[in-house]
């Protein structure tokens, strides 16, 4: 059996004005900071974990070292666990976006990758890193798009809908062909 922690990183600047981020590199800023802190101290004192592997953009890539240092563990990063790309909407808000596109923009081809092709790419991540990881506890600190996205695809009569809260503790099991949620969107740190 494959344990894995699903850590969204910690708030940015564009979280807080409701910006659309995808593959846009934007940093935490100081309550992101103050976040990913808070769920190092939280792991650290809760659990061991084995692993720690993260989204290549800064957001996840600064969470999860904040993580790592408490942890006394190294990262490893991959591009397969990034967000959701968002093409042309990335760094406009909803008002921005209408007055741009109109309000179906959704409708419109923006270049915006597909939820199915996001739930693929999570899926197709965690299941090489249960094989690679067979027995082990590992952390995967991510983005809410990608990991509410996996989960879905996964579980879905659990999971029809999920949104997380920026690092959130999601604790999912797998073993032979099954998978399992335990904990789901815990932020009980941040209290």
């Amino acid at each position: 059996m494959t344990t894995f922690g699903l850590i969204r990183h910690g708030i940015t600047d564009w979280n807080e004005n409701g910006r659309a981020q995808g593959i846009t590199d934007i940093p935490l800023n100081m309550t992101g900071k103050q976040q990913a802190d808070a769920v190092a101290n939280r792991l650290f004192l809760e659990e061991k974990w084995d692993v720690i592997v993260a989204s290549d953009l800064s957001r996840a890539a600064e969470t999860a070292e904040i993580i790592a240092a408490k942890l006394k563990l190294p990262v490893s990063h991959d591009a397969r666990i990034r967000e959701m790309d968002c093409g042309e909407i990335e760094g406009t808000n909803e008002e921005e976006r209408v007055q741009k596109w109109g309000s179906h923009w959704r409708q419109l081809d923006l270049g915006i990758e597909t939820a199915e092709e996001l739930s693929q790419r999570g899926y197709e991540f965690l299941e090489e890193a249960a094989t690679a990881n067979e027995s082990k506890r590992v952390l995967i600190v991510s983005h809410g798009g990608l990991i509410s996205r996996t989960i879905q695809r996964l579980l879905p009569d659990k999971f029809p809908q999920a949104h997380l809260e920026n690092t959130s503790v999601t604790n999912l099991r797998k073993w032979e062909n099954n998978w399992d949620c335990t904990l789901y969107n815990c932020t009980k740190h941040l209290v």
